[in-house]
Parts: C-alpha cells; structure tokens; sequence
C-alpha cells in the first residue's frame, strides 16, 4: 500500500479486499502491539470484539494472532457485540486496551479497525499518531509477528469471552431496569443489522415493555439502508413506530455507539434535540449535577440549558477522542456530539446507543410524557431551534477542488443578509452571525465527505445557510 495506513477521528476504515485486507490489518495489529510494548502495558492483555459486517470475525481473529504472536494475551469476544460493550469489556477486566473491527455507519463495502485505551475511550492523537507510525513501519518492513488462532488457544494465549452479562448488571447500577421493565410502553427498535441486535429487547424483557425488533438479523450487506440512524434512514423504522402505536421508536448504528430517535408521530427527532433532551433528563428529572460537553458541531441549545440549571459547558474539536479526556478531567455528567454518540458520567467516557436509549425511554417513562410534548417542554425553557446538515460526497478530482476552495476560505463580512460576528477555525470553518444562528464548512474525518452545518431559529434560514455555505464552496 504505497500511501501506506491513515487513521482518521475514529480509527481506520476502508474498502474491504481494497485497502481493506487481511494483510493491513495485521499490520495494524503489530502496531499496536509494539504500541504496548513500548508503553510497558502489554503484560495487561487486549479485548479484541467485532461488529456484523462481513468477515468482521475473521478480520478480529488475524488481528488476535498477530497481537498473541507478540506475547501479549488476547480477551476476544466470543460473538458480535457493539463498540461500547468491547470498551465496557476493557475496563472491566483491566486490560491494556481494546481493538474493535468495525466501520461503524459507513457502507456495506467498508470495514474498519479502532483502538480503544485503557479508560475505554477512543484513542488521543498522540497515541493514535505512534500506533500509525507503527503501522506503517511494519508494512514496508514485512516484520509481523504472528501466531496461528489454533495454536495461540491451545497456549491460553487467547481467550474467548461473552462480554453481555457484565455489560448489562453494570447498566443496572446506571439506572434502575427493574423498574423501567415494569411501564407498560411500546419501543420499535431499529437495529440496522447491525451489533446492537437483540440488546434492547434482552436488557428489557420479562417485564411490560413491549419491543418490536426491525432489521434484527445480521446482514453484513446491509440491504436497503446505510447503517446510519439519521432521518433519511428511517423511513421503515417511522412507519413501524405509527402502526404499532410505539411510544417511541430507536435505531442503533452498525456498531451501536450512535443513536437515532422516531417520536410516536413517527418524526424523527434530529440528534441535537435529542441531546438536549438528555440534559434535561439529567439535570431536570434526576437533578444531576456536572458539566456538559460538546463538540463544536452541537447545538448552542445546551449553553442555555447550562445557563438555566448553573452548569458549565465545554465545546471541542470534532471527535469523542478530545470529548472523552473533557469528561475524565471535568467529571461531566454527559459528553455528546452531532453525529449521535453520546457518553455519560459513571460510565465508560464513550458514546453507548443502547445507554442513551434506556435513558430516554426512562425520561419517558419517568414524566409520562411523550417525546413531541418533552421536546415542547423544551422549547418553551431555550427557545426554538432548528437545524440541519448536507453531507457532498467527493470524487479524486472533487476532493482537490473543494480543498482549494476551502483552502481560500477567511473572513467573510456577511452570509446572506446577516453579519459574520466571529469565524472559528479550530475544526474547519464556523461563522457565527448576529442573529446567534451558525454556519459550519469541514471534511469529515472518517469519510469522502465536507460537511455543511447550520442551526438557527428558523427552520427556513437554516436552509438559506445551507444554500449559501454550497455556493461558498461552488458545489
């Protein structure tokens, strides 16, 4: 591979039997294994865990032998299982750290290799930067160190472990499922065909909740959908929430860290909204205390929810790796970003879909209200809100285009009708305007993608930003 090994926000991710080979994950895998050796924590051992796309087992175990065939024991996880699971795993079993072969929501024909670190969290930068160092010394070098899978168990080197039962009594001391068991609610699941299959529907059953799983087999072609839960993919999961007459209905991503929301109109409820949901669920209903934080691309709608209950918030670059050590170091009662992943104090500092669901269901259930009537409430305390995000897709020959256009991008006096008040360029380009509506232009971290963000008081003036951020790029 002659550009050799790139790990984005969130890990490394490309085209299986393209980039994406058995021989690269290797490589990854000697690379994060001479990681922990120079860090003096391999003696700790490494969870390795696995989502439903195609091959993620086997691609998990050449990376277990890779990691054993250096001396380094191997906890892999004996079935699929979501990203936070496989972080929740780590951290209870004290390991050194964790890998998970996933691509999270990005398309069938992906796969992907994250590094999770001994707190459970995505890896920094800094160790992110030594482990692709690493990476990509042992694909020019050929030096990978490997045992056979058959050969590592027989030596106790690997391990198989089911991660599920630990996993659920530790959310059991996080809210009480016993008593959310017993509301007599409907919940339409969504699990994309991927990881979070059976989750809910296992945390919650023997009691009066009603669950109806959708797309609850695993199909790593992921047919009909992109295994990401935002509105455009939840067209199935809106109708299913109307005919059964659901309170609510969720959807989890392909490794189940994100988390998408139906209201029992069957509207999807945008993932802003729903993180200002969460704080008020915490700070209103359980009267919790501690900080927020955020990432740049979030609502300005949790400043007023500090504001109003006396909590700060923290905002930070895009990416729970720069969210997670703001909630370590802040003991935060909540950290979130845009894209749906949410992460919570007492909890591993990262994002969990199926904890940020149970929550919402318990913010339900707690208030007797219904998700529009809660995001009324809402409203009427921080004022109205909307927003909205495009996602352009690029080619070779687009991506240098856009590049040079952003590249040329500085201070802009007015969008529109409105005056530019400040531009932040800790994380692409974010003009604020006078009105306190925003406008955001930035490559994704983890895809082909620039991304165009707004949020404003008008669902109409969102759109005319929109607009007017394509017009700045000329796309």
């Amino acid at each position: 591979m002659s550009a050799g090994i790139k790990f984005g926000t969130d890990g490394w991710r490309a085209v299986i039997a393209e980039d994406f080979t058995f021989g690269n994950v290797r490589a990854c895998a000697q690379g994060v294994a001479d990681y922990l050796k120079s860090a003096g924590s391999g003696d700790k051992g490494l969870v390795i865990g696995y989502d439903t796309r195609f091959a993620s087992e086997d691609f998990a175990a050449a990376a277990a032998e890779v990691i054993a065939g250096n001396g380094i024991k191997v906890i892999l996880l004996s079935k699929t299982a979501p990203t936070p699971v496989t972080s929740y795993t780590l951290t209870n079993l004290k390991a050194a750290g964790g890998i998970m072969i996933t691509a999270s929501h990005n398309p069938a024909n992906y796969n992907g290799f994250k590094y999770k670190v001994e707190s459970g969290s995505s890896a920094p930068t800094e160790v992110i930067s030594v482990i692709e160092k690493n990476t990509n010394e042992a694909l020019s070098s050929g030096k990978i160190n490997r045992i056979e899978l058959k050969d590592a168990i027989k030596k106790k080197s690997v391990a198989f472990h089911d991660p599920y039962h630990a996993y659920a009594k530790h959310l059991g001391k996080l809210i009480d499922l016993e008593a959310l068991r017993q509301r007599k609610l409907k919940l339409v699941v969504d699990s994309m065909f991927g990881a979070g299959i059976g989750y809910f529907k296992s945390l919650l059953e023997g009691g009066q909740v009603e669950i109806h799983e959708i797309n609850r087999v695993r199909n790593p072609l992921f047919p009909g959908i992109q295994p990401e839960p935002i509105g455009k993919n939840l067209g199935k999961l809106a109708r299913q929430v109307i005919r059964d007459n659901a309170a609510v209905g969720f959807a989890t991503d392909g490794d189940a860290d994100r988390i998408g929301i139906v209201d029992e109109n069957g509207k999807y409820r945008n993932t802003q909204e729903v993180f200002a949901l969460l704080a008020m669920y915490f700070l209103d209903v359980r009267k919790e205390r501690g900080a927020i934080v955020k990432t740049l691309t979030s609502t300005d709608m949790l400043y007023k929810i500090g504001e109003l209950y006396k909590v700060p918030v923290f905002e930070t670059q895009v990416g729970f790796k720069y969210v997670a050590p703001v909630m370590i170091a802040e003991n935060a009662l909540l950290g979130g970003e845009e894209s749906g992943g949410y992460g919570f104090r007492g909890h591993i500092p990262e994002r969990d879909g199926m904890l940020a669901g149970l929550y919402l269901l318990d913010y339900i259930a707690r208030t007797g209200k219904s998700p529009s009537q809660l995001l009324a409430d809402l409203y009427k305390k921080v004022g109205p809100h909307y927003y909205d995000r495009v996602d352009i897709h690029l080619t070779e020959e687009s991506t240098q285009k856009t590049r040079a256009a952003i590249a040329s991008l500085g201070d802009i006096d007015k969008i529109g009708q409105q005056k530019v008040v400040r531009l932040d360029k800790t994380d692409g380009f974010r003009y604020k305007l006078e009105d306190g509506a925003w406008l955001l232009i930035r490559f994704s971290g983890t895809e082909p993608l620039i991304r165009i963000y707004a949020e404003s008081s008008s669902a109409e003036e969102v759109q005319k930003l929109i607009q007017d951020g394509q017009k700045i790029l000329g796309v």
